[in-house]
């Protein structure tokens, strides 16, 4: 987490730097990715190294092609030292803030419903998460004239709580956003769980998706762009945090299930076929996103997106790893 503080500073920095210089460049779009619970070798880009901090392969790299990330590393930098916590709410709140978990105190994943402490956590357990009026990262940009985004899964905070609704930290713009870290279902058949009996963790915003064919992690890219050019329009440099809920469970397979997704990934044909049905449709959530998370950077490269968001950018990629 050195890494992720001293990040916030720079950003911090340059940004109080560029508000007190009148003839400051232009000021840079940012697009920060975070990719829930995918594991450290679900990618063909290697982000762990030797003995001499050298990247090396394993065989579960070569199981994946993400062709997008590779390209993203090699124009940019790659940062495998793991200073986070490996759970949900620690390390967006982490990166929300710019301090370590042992700081902030949320050092677990929030249950959005009840305090999930027990009896041998943390005496200074922060169950409440982020609240409203702290020094946050979209603050700080919302204060230097830029239009801050939120898209996807939140959990900076449990319900009833103002951690709970990103507006409330700094955000201009809220889609999906919750309390909860799974989402009810990835279906907009089933409303992505706000057309199931149980709609405790019903993904907020996407209504009009409901009863379609899109599956949340296509609908929240639809989201994101949209909220870019919409910004690019208006001429204003914008700040997104784009955090996708795949690959956290639900293990929902998307309309690309069995051979249909196996055929349109040959890396992985051996290895499915060497097991008997069923096994298939367990690994093409992740196999899936995988596949489909580079678009979503892709995407925003495209039409009148490009203008603004490649010259210049800051394209930041993170995953709450396994």
């Amino acid at each position: 987490m050195k890494s992720l503080a001293t990040f916030f500073v720079l950003v911090s920095s340059i940004l109080l730097g560029q508000a007190c210089c009148a003839d400051a460049p232009e000021r840079p779009n940012i697009m920060i990715f975070l990719v829930d619970d995918m594991g450290m070798m679900d990618t063909s880009l290697p982000f762990l190294t030797d003995a001499n901090g050298n990247a090396k392969r394993y065989p579960l790299n070569d199981y994946y092609r993400t062709p997008n990330m590779e390209r993203l590393a090699r124009l940019g930098i790659r940062f495998n030292h793991f200073y986070a916590m490996s759970v949900c709410s620690p390390t967006r709140i982490s990166i929300m803030t710019g301090q370590n978990a042992a700081r902030h105190r949320a050092t677990n994943w929030i249950n959005p419903q009840l305090n999930n402490r027990g009896n041998n956590g943390a005496p200074d357990w922060n169950w409440e998460g982020l609240k409203k009026g702290d020094v946050t990262l979209p603050s700080l940009m919302s204060e230097s004239g830029y239009k801050t985004i939120h898209v996807g899964k939140a959990h900076f905070g449990p319900e009833d709580h103002e951690g709970a609704e990103p507006l409330n930290l700094g955000f201009d713009v809220n889609v999906a956003g919750a309390a909860f870290g799974a989402p009810g279902s990835y279906y907009a058949q089933q409303g992505y769980g706000n057309l199931t009996k149980n709609k405790r963790h019903a993904v907020p915003h996407l209504e009009k998706y409901h009863g379609s064919k899109t599956f949340l992690t296509e609908a929240l890219t639809i989201e994101a762009k949209h909220q870019v050019a919409e910004t690019i329009e208006s001429g204003q440099p914008f700040c997104l945090y784009f955090a996708h809920y795949a690959v956290h469970a639900p293990f929902n397979s998307g309309k690309e299930k069995g051979k249909g997704v196996i055929s349109a990934i040959p890396v992985l044909i051996r290895f499915v076929a060497s097991f008997s049905g069923g096994l298939a449709d367990g690994w093409l959530p992740t196999a899936r996103f995988v596949r489909r998370f580079p678009r979503s950077i892709l995407r925003c490269r495209k039409d009148d997106c490009e203008q603004r968001t490649l010259e210049p950018i800051a394209v930041l990629v993170g995953s709450v790893l396994r």
